[in-house]
């Protein structure tokens, strides 16, 4: 009778790793699926890292009674090995080669600093300064009432920054050592967001890049407050069912909104091809999502390629989620990418990586 109990058991535990496995493949693939069809659907990706952890657990108990079934969660993680890599890859530091160029990108908040600083705009520039950057794209870089334009004209040679959408309440900024020959806005339907292509010489070559914005989720503080208590287990059963429903259609709408933004940059990156390309910026959506795949398309995703770990870098409880890319062509080899969480003048942390141009054969 025990032994039979014992494989009922078994068989019973066997069954729910294998159905973890089956969801957390799901979801790693989860960035396939087009927001504007199925929006609730898109937004899987982000329980990914819950199927990864739920299925480690599976795996250390095969391992302690069992081994031989560890096969199937091993197996789980052997299919999900794409996504895997580009949620939490793991690479070894690189030697960097001479004339690298080191590229930046940072959502400041507008220098809001919170919630750790007072006035946000200070410790931003003297990590700008400190990091010896080449290339420094800032999302929200809105600080007219502070004149931050003649600080930066200090540091960098070539300042731009691009007013977005109907509402004057954000915007993209350039700083940089290398010439900007001109810059054109890539069109898509937003009303605070936007991409910006911009046109720099490096050496002799011309080189775009598209420092972007992408649809915000438009979640509020009190949103946000629910997340974390549902993560936490914290609310009552009915209120977390209704509450995660409405939730997961508010990120679902917004995913659907990025969908077509996502497109539009891929399809201004595939037109100009010819050119040597970076892109980065504050996608606002997880690693595992249609619009970092969209974007990524033919193109190097510098953390996935030469960083390690999660790389967190929206710094919210809760959103364990790397929502700011770098990405670069062909043209480039990048190097040792990473993410700097400790710097949190911003609800962001900084990415950064150095890049070396190939020569054209």
């Amino acid at each position: 009778m025990i032994k039979q109990l014992k494989k009922i058991t078994i068989n019973m535990i066997a069954g729910a790793n294998l159905a973890t496995v089956v969801l957390m493949v799901a979801a790693g693939y989860a960035d396939h699926v087009n927001p504007s069809s199925h929006p609730l659907l898109s937004c899987t990706g982000m329980l990914f890292p819950l199927f990864l952890l739920a299925n480690l657990a599976f795996l250390f108990f095969w391992l302690t009674f069992k081994r031989r079934m560890a096969l199937i969660p091993v197996c789980g993680y052997l299919l999900a090995y794409a996504p895997i890599r580009i949620y939490m890859p793991v690479n070894l530091p690189a030697d960097m080669p001479d004339e690298v160029i080191k590229m930046l990108s940072w959502n400041v908040q507008c220098y809001s600093g919170r919630p750790f600083y007072d006035d946000g705009f200070e410790p931003v520039f003297q990590y700008i300064k400190e990091s010896g950057a080449d290339i420094v794209c800032l999302q929200e870089d809105l600080d007219s009432w502070r004149n931050s334009k003649p600080r930066f004209d200090s540091l960098y040679a070539y300042n731009d920054t691009t007013h977005l959408g109907t509402v004057y309440g954000n915007a993209l900024g350039i700083h940089t050592r290398f010439p900007i020959l001109f810059k054109e806005r890539i069109p898509y339907k937003s009303r605070m967001n936007g991409s910006v292509a911009y046109y720099l010489k490096i050496g002799a070559d011309t080189v775009i890049v598209v420092n972007n914005h992408l649809e915000s989720n438009h979640l509020s503080y009190s949103d946000k407050h629910k997340y974390t208590t549902l993560l936490r287990g914290e609310m009552e059963r009915d209120s977390s069912k209704s509450e995660s429903k409405r939730l997961m259609n508010k990120l679902g709408e917004a995913a659907a909104l990025r969908a077509p933004q996502a497109e539009a940059v891929q399809q201004y990156i595939a037109a100009h091809s010819r050119y040597p390309v970076i892109v980065c910026g504050d996608f606002n959506d997880n690693p595992i999502s249609y619009a970092r795949r969209t974007i990524a398309k033919g193109l190097t995703d510098c953390y996935a390629g030469t960083g390690t770990g999660i790389g967190l870098s929206y710094n919210q409880k809760g959103f364990y989620f790397r929502i700011d890319h770098i990405f670069c062509s062909s043209r480039f080899e990048p190097y040792n990418c990473k993410v700097d969480s400790k710097i949190k003048a911003s609800d962001h942390y900084p990415i950064y990586c150095w890049l070396k141009m190939k020569h054209n054969p």
